[in-house]
């Protein structure tokens, strides 16, 4: 194809400056999309395509707006696509057009989405060292790994849109695999200069300054991470370096380790099935503002440690609670904020506009009025919310609401370059030019009923339109007696339109005064919105605030609702919950409340009992009440008494793990092992089912070492569900571990799952009542039962098979673990001449070492034999 020229030549020549995946070029009102781009957002987007040609060839082009890029731009980048975008300038021989910047999922401003849009950066160099920057909020953090292990659990907790891997880490392939297939975020890979120590440490004390940087006391590895960051989000041309005006860090001391297997197994902000309903998050999210959801999301995956964070957390929450009416009236000021982050963010950007901050003074106002409620109700004036209100400063905060109410009209049009943003009053020289137009706009306004008047004319109108510009439209039966002043410009059916020389000189005046107006207001607003940028640190920690009350009050409508109470924090080992409940399966269950109680003497619990009895409720109704009451909150029980811990660990089920290629047993060993390694003696450890992957006598020899290790050398408070009644024998040797099960009752043949906690190991497993339970065939349930009777009597079992076959006798020896057959009534030695087919499945039983089979596998093998004795 011939090499295109003009327009479309220019597009192609910009997209090769750009590694990003889409170029969006503007082309006067438009901006358009060419070749290969325009038919994929025609795809994404729904656009219509038509053709442009260029030096003899046609290519596909598609285009949008200029007003309305952003939705289609951010449905784009949503989708997981970077796209440059390329503003058109004036030059002195035409049109000329550069990149200005690149949309990338981690540098999108204009995000529909409420929840945070982290981007990391992540370092390898004696550990790691990470970087999160919310380019749509200015929060800005660095944090460190010891390992690989721990810097995905880093990345798992913020959730990162878009990774930067560094130049070591982008090799890792398991790096990178387990970043695409655990977080899904985009991969973007970056110069190794943009790492490189030096460069990256002069441009974070640019950025914070170095007093602020040297305090943080973070690793290099971490400051290189950072820089990245910073490097990226200049190149991308995001524009919202201004908004981040601080730097924090995350440090794993100061918060509870959650690796990301706990945080999908304790279903936190989504359910196991990736579902929002039905997690911990949806369940107590009662906040009336987005700034609000996003700060108790970033709580619940970072709970606390220190006592007297989460102390003043349950005093605001308890006061907040016991004030129902004040409450109610907080959230309802509440409901009227804007999101003032993002606001803030917007504003450095350059992208926000006489709305945005029309909403900032709305917003600001509620600040003062946050704290009247505060200071009229003496439980809430008492409590650590009065504090929390005067973070900000109130007299900056209402000095710039002030400014910005004066200045912005009540009711801005939705575009800053056309008139009407600015109030009359605020600036004088805007005034006069406002007056000027009023006055010129007012002779266009009277000049039909003036001509009607002096020429005795009817039917005369006047109007505007872009192609003839202001005219004077007369009937055709009248237009014969218009005075000779008059020059028409244009013969319509029924009408003739005219102009005179005054008109086109009062229309040149309101073309120069429209045109003045908007260069002014638009000045004077470019002005404002600077102002507003300057105060982006102010915006924050004001946004701030309004979300930490928001959180609490749902807290606190969430405790007064359903019953829950402060729990007793204390920086010992003792967990005691009286009455507990699992925080979400309450809501829609009759829930039988239950006991826990860890001590010194008592650190690890062996949990027994048959299938949906409720073990594994129980043992993570325990982990979340642990965790809720380390995010601050209250808890759902009669009472509780909870010793601090530093980490939750969980080993729950492997199935999101199949569909990847890995094993069972390979994802059960790789999460035990990880436990293993990171818990300390101040951890909680909930296991359920470990060894079960694997052959019987592997699986609790596995099971047996791990309860040992976790016991003598690291020390967890550890729940441990387990079919392996062999297991609850350790209670007799290892001091500290005690068994408790879930208690039936069983009458009349009916068992009764009582979902009730009780010390002791369980005596039955109800395996088959679990299967009639679960709606397997009722000749199946019954045979089982009668297979079942025959193994605890150690009597031989008949193999039946089907039609007029005899039925084989099938002798389990449990000492071998193998299977010896003969036909009904036979001697297992006698040898007796069996049918093929039947002969086959006996070699087969006596080649299988049971021991060494998994449960699954002889399951399988099972229904294999029965599909070929039917």
């Amino acid at each position: 194809m011939t090499e295109a020229t003009g327009i479309v030549g220019e597009f192609f020549s910009l997209k090769e400056e750009t590694d990003a995946g889409l170029l969006a070029m503007q082309c006067g009102d438009f901006y358009e999309f060419f070749g290969e781009d325009a038919e994929l957002v025609s795809e994404e987007l729904d656009l219509k395509v038509s053709q442009k040609s260029s030096h003899g060839s046609s290519y596909p082009m598609a285009g949008v707006p200029v007003d309305d890029l952003t939705p289609y731009l951010t449905a784009l980048v949503e989708r997981g696509y970077r796209v440059a975008v390329a503003d058109q300038y004036e030059t002195d021989a035409g049109h000329a057009r550069e990149i200005v910047r690149v949309v990338s999922p981690g540098t999108l401003i204009e995000t529909s989405d409420a929840d945070a849009q982290y981007m990391a950066a992540v370092v390898e160099n004696d550990g790691y060292g990470l970087a999160f920057a919310d380019v749509t909020t200015g929060r800005f953090l660095v944090a460190d790994a010891e390992d690989l292990e721990e810097a995905l659990t880093e990345l798992y907790r913020f959730d990162p849109v878009e990774v930067l891997p560094g130049p070591d880490v982008r090799n890792d392939d398991e790096f990178v695999s387990r970043v695409r297939d655990r977080l899904g975020a985009a991969l973007t890979l970056q110069d190794t200069e943009s790492f490189a120590p030096k460069r990256a440490r002069h441009a974070v004390y640019e950025q914070f300054g170095r007093e602020t940087v040297d305090r943080l006391a973070a690793p290099g590895s971490a400051v290189a991470a950072a820089g990245a960051v910073l490097a990226y989000v200049e190149e991308t041309g995001t524009g919202v370096l201004a908004s981040m005006t601080r730097i924090g860090t995350h440090r794993s001391d100061d918060h509870v380790t959650l690796d990301g297997t706990t945080q999908r197994n304790l279903e936190l902000t989504e359910t196991m099935q990736g579902e929002g309903e039905g997690s911990l998050f949806a369940t107590l999210d009662h906040t009336v503002t987005s700034a609000g959801g996003r700060l108790l999301s970033e709580w619940l995956c970072r709970p606390r440690r220190s006592i007297d964070v989460l102390e003043r957390r349950q005093e605001s929450v308890g006061a907040l609670a016991e004030a129902a009416l004040a409450r109610d009236e907080l959230r309802e000021t509440l409901g009227e904020a804007y999101d003032l982050e993002r606001l803030a963010s917007k504003a450095t950007h350059g992208s926000a506009d006489a709305r945005d901050l029309l909403a900032v003074a709305d917003t600001l106002s509620l600040l003062p009025e946050l704290a009247d409620v505060i200071t009229a109700e003496p439980g809430l004036a008492d409590s650590p919310l009065s504090a929390i209100v005067d973070r900000p400063d109130r007299e900056a905060a209402a000095t710039l609401r002030e400014a910005l109410a004066e200045a912005i009209a009540e009711e801005p049009p939705s575009t800053v370059t056309q008139g009407g943003l600015l109030e009359r009053g605020y600036d004088d020289d805007l005034d006069e030019v406002i007056d000027r137009h009023e006055e010129v706009t007012g002779w266009f306004e009277n000049l039909a009923d003036r001509e009607k008047r002096q020429h005795g004319l009817s039917h005369v109108t006047v109007d505007r339109n872009k192609t003839d510009g202001y005219y004077i439209q007369v009937g055709k039966s009248a237009a014969d007696g218009v005075p000779d002043e008059y020059e028409e410009i244009k013969t319509l059916k029924n009408s003739k339109r005219f102009t005179t020389d005054e008109l086109e000189q009062n229309e040149r005046e309101l073309l120069r005064l429209e045109e003045r107006r908007s260069e002014l207001e638009y000045e004077l607003f470019e002005e404002l919105r600077e102002e507003v940028a300057v105060h982006a640190e102010l915006l924050q920690d004001v946004g701030r605030t309004l979300a930490t009350v928001d959180i609490l009050a749902s807290l606190a409508t969430h405790a007064a609702e359903n019953r829950w109470v402060r729990p007793d924090l204390h920086d010992g080992d003792a967990v005691a919950i009286d009455q507990g409940r699992h925080p979400v399966v309450e809501q829609t269950t009759e829930f039988v409340p239950n006991d826990v109680r860890l001590t010194d003497d008592r650190r690890f619990l062996v949990v027994t009992g048959p299938n949906m009895s409720g073990k594994s409720t129980y043992m993570r109704q325990v982990a979340l009440i642990v965790l809720l009451a380390q995010v601050g909150s209250f808890v759902p029980a009669r009472e509780a008494r909870i010793g601090l811990v530093d980490g939750i660990f969980t080993r729950v089920g492997a199935l999101d793990e199949l569909a990847q290629g890995r094993s069972t047993f390979m994802v059960e060993m790789s999460e035990l092992s990880n436990i293993l390694h990171t818990a300390t003696d101040e951890s909680l450890v909930i296991l359920d089912e470990v060894g079960r992957g694997t052959a019987t006598y592997d699986g609790i020899s596995i099971a047996w070492a791990a309860t040992e290790y976790l016991h003598n050398e690291v020390g967890a408070k550890t729940l441990f569900a387990t079919h392996y009644h062999e297991l609850t024998g350790l209670a007799e040797t290892l001091p500290r571990v005690a068994n408790v099960h879930v208690a039936a009752e069983e009458r009349g043949g009916d068992v009764t799952f009582l979902r009730t906690i009780r010390d002791g190991p369980t005596d039955r497993s109800y395996g088959i009542h679990v299967a009639d339970l679960a709606g397997v065939p009722g000749p199946v349930v019954d045979r089982a039962r009668d297979v079942l009777d025959r193994l605890r009597e150690e009597k031989a079992i008949e193999a039946k098979g089907s039609g007029d076959r005899e039925p084989v006798q099938a002798v389990f020896d449990l000492s071998s673990g193998t299977m010896r057959a003969t036909t009904d009534g036979g001697d297992a030695a006698s040898g007796e001449e069996l049918e093929p087919e039947t002969e086959t499945i006996l070699e087969d039983l006596e080649s299988i070492d049971v021991a060494e089979t998994s449960p699954v596998e002889l399951m399988a093998k099972v229904q294999e034999w029965q599909r070929r004795l039917d």
